[in-house]
């Protein structure tokens, strides 16, 4: 098992094939997805951890699994992803996420990953700035991208591209962004 990096109370690693049964409810959950316009099915979720499984194998970027230091259980993930989103993000770009299991919400897991993350990704990956983006609606992950740090920037808040037209309201994004040298200040 690769271990991405540790917190006083998280694990972030790469997933297991014990972790298929979390992953596919984190991806099929109607209020952990309220703002995505799919839900994956059991075969679907499975295929999504493979890819994300050989990424973070072969390059250590991916949504690493989100474990529970002292028992290893998985309750989401949080971490590092290239979106491929061009014209809206230049090549390269390194975007943060997160998605944890509604019994886990309201402790503060998604925050503390995500500055092990934002670590991880500032000091093995070297990028000018990570960037994380959300529906405009998405109080929830906004407030976590602004307790990491990240500021919102207006002028780049986008329509989703893959976002189908039968689901207008899902369409708007916020970005929201933390340079390296913001993030320098922020660890002090």
């Amino acid at each position: 098992m690769t271990v991405i990096a540790t917190t006083p109370r998280l694990l972030l690693r790469n997933w297991t094939e014990a972790d298929r049964p979390l992953f596919h409810e984190i991806n099929s959950d109607p209020e952990v997805m309220e703002f995505f316009a799919f839900r994956r099915h059991r075969a679907e979720a499975d295929s999504m951890l493979d890819a994300i499984r050989d990424s973070i194998a072969t390059t250590r970027l991916g949504f690493y699994a989100m474990a529970l230091k002292e028992t290893d259980e998985p309750i989401g993930f949080c971490g590092l992803w290239k979106p491929e989103l061009e014209p809206f993000l230049p090549a390269g770009t390194i975007e943060i996420g997160w998605r944890l299991a509604k019994r886990h919400w309201g402790k503060g897991y998604a925050t503390e990953a995500g500055e092990a993350s934002l670590r991880h990704g500032f000091t093995q990956f070297d990028p000018p700035e990570i960037v994380s983006f959300a529906v405009t609606d998405n109080h929830r992950s906004t407030a976590v991208m602004r307790r990491l740090g990240l500021h919102h920037d207006p002028d780049r808040d986008f329509d989703h591209p893959r976002i189908p037209d039968t689901h207008p309201h899902l369409k708007r994004h916020v970005l929201y962004a933390i340079s390296r040298q913001q993030w320098e200040r922020k660890i002090g």
